[in-house]
């Protein structure tokens, strides 16, 4: 599902990512840990082709998107892969359910199908009641389960969460956290997790160290 050769990238003079390899099969829920500017975000937004490498190759379904050009690589996006942050970044002057619907207008489909899938995805997130609220008339939860409602708006064959739940409270996370493995269960989603939630990191079906920008073996 995701293969990364050899993934250096640097700021100025500054190295952060040394050279990283790694696979990830479909429907498997890694998670990466490591300490802060060990490069863990950094590869996330690459993996993810929010940012391209220096150097290295990332493929992602067999398709080689280090090859793609930006606008090919921003529809590539915008179909196959989701993204959970820890500040939930819904569009305040929006309701719910035109948060959820954003992606899909992005990729100019169907209003009438968008809203329909918009409000059983918020109704799966036990939202139902919420679709015409805004973000600030949301619990720190419901935002968070918005965000996640937005980001399988399109079915993407990836999640990439970056502390995902490090903005919750203990309850909260933990009802995060076993909703993820929940979509994985039921919709076959690969899940890539930059966590420093030991729980949620055990949780998952394997945890990558970064240290010193790269993975250790």
């Amino acid at each position: 599902m995701i293969v990364a050769k050899n993934i250096k990238k640097k700021y100025n003079s500054l190295e952060i990512l040394k050279g990283v390899d790694l696979e990830i099969k479909q429907a498997e829920v890694v998670s990466i840990v490591g300490s802060s500017g060990a490069g863990k975000t950094t590869l996330l937004t690459i993996l993810g082709t929010l940012d391209r490498p220096d150097s290295g190759e990332v493929f992602i379904n067999n398709e080689n998107v280090s090859q793609l050009n930006d606008k090919k690589l921003a529809a590539f996006r915008n179909l196959n892969i989701g993204f959970v942050f820890q500040f939930h970044q819904l569009l305040p002057e929006f309701t719910a359910l035109e948060n959820v619907c954003m992606p899909a207008f992005i990729a100019r489909k169907n209003k009438k199908e968008t809203e329909k899938r918009a409000e059983e995805l918020l109704e799966f997130f036990n939202l139902k009641e919420r679709v015409t609220h805004k973000p600030s008339e949301l619990s720190g939860g419901e935002q968070q389960r918005v965000a996640v409602a937005r980001a399988l708006m399109n079915n993407p064959k990836i999640i990439f969460a970056d502390e995902p739940s490090g903005n919750l409270d203990s309850a909260n996370a933990n009802e995060l956290h076993q909703l993820f493995f929940k979509l994985r269960d039921e919709f076959k989603q690969t899940f890539v997790i930059v966590t420093h939630n030991t729980d949620l990191a055990k949780m998952a079906d394997r945890t990558l160290v970064m240290k010193d920008g790269k993975i250790e073996v």
